[in-house]
């Protein structure tokens, strides 16, 4: 190495200085830390859910694997409807609003699985519902919050930003199932999915008094980052 060569800076040393410039960004922008913040939520305690899912609707609803299979199905029928109209959601009532419904919807249509009752049929009409309207509304939050995400986020930070959005909005998953398991044990299966889904909605809380909600078209990249 010559003289006149900067020392080269420790790989790991790198991929955490990275990390921690797309972090300042995120958490100091006004409207990436209220996204990022609001959907990590929904993302830890959704994934709680999914942890004891299978089990409640095949042990406590007494759901054959076929049918469950089929279940489940509907889920991606609602994604790809969810899909097709979520720009044009955007479009109607604004980017902003749009990422709001999605963040409620996803949630808010699971959580008649703990409370449904009744004969089989009702059951699984309920199921085939809440799974469409849970994948209806993750498409319409996950299209709106990409194009928002993208947007604002400057090109000379993306990759470091996506890196901080994923580091976090990925890294709070397997937490999640972690507590919804444990939650289960705790409490109870039945009594955790009600709270879970709640405690889902709850990301919604973090987009009160937001730029996020006054959003009506794409927004303009960060200047000051």
């Amino acid at each position: 190495m010559r003289a006149t060569e900067p020392p080269v800076e420790p790989y790991g040393q790198s991929i955490r200085t990275q990390l921690a410039t797309g972090m300042r960004f995120i958490l100091r922008d006004p409207i990436m830390r209220p996204a990022l913040l609001s959907v990590a939520t929904c993302n830890l305690f959704n994934f709680g859910f999914a942890a004891l899912f299978i089990l409640y609707a095949t042990t406590h609803l007494n759901i054959e694997p076929g049918l469950l299979g089929l279940v489940l199905g509907s889920g991606a029928v609602g994604g790809l409807i969810g899909a097709v109209v979520a720009g044009r959601i955007g479009r109607r009532i604004g980017i902003g609003p749009a990422y709001a419904l999605g963040l409620f919807l996803f949630p808010a249509s699971l959580i008649a699985i703990p409370l449904v009752a009744g004969s089989e049929a009702i059951i699984l009409a309920m199921l085939f519902a809440t799974e469409f309207g849970a994948g209806f509304g993750v498409m319409i939050l996950d299209i709106n919050a990409g194009t928002l995400i993208q947007a604002r986020t400057p090109d000379a930070i993306r990759g470091r930003a996506t890196g901080a959005w994923r580091f976090i909005n990925y890294g709070v998953r397997p937490i999640g199932a972690l507590m919804g398991g444990l939650l289960g044990a705790a409490i109870g299966v039945r009594e955790t999915l009600i709270l879970v889904t709640i405690a889902s909605m709850a990301g919604l809380l973090w987009l009160i008094g937001t730029p996020i909600l006054r959003l009506r078209e794409i927004p303009a990249p960060a200047s000051d980052y």
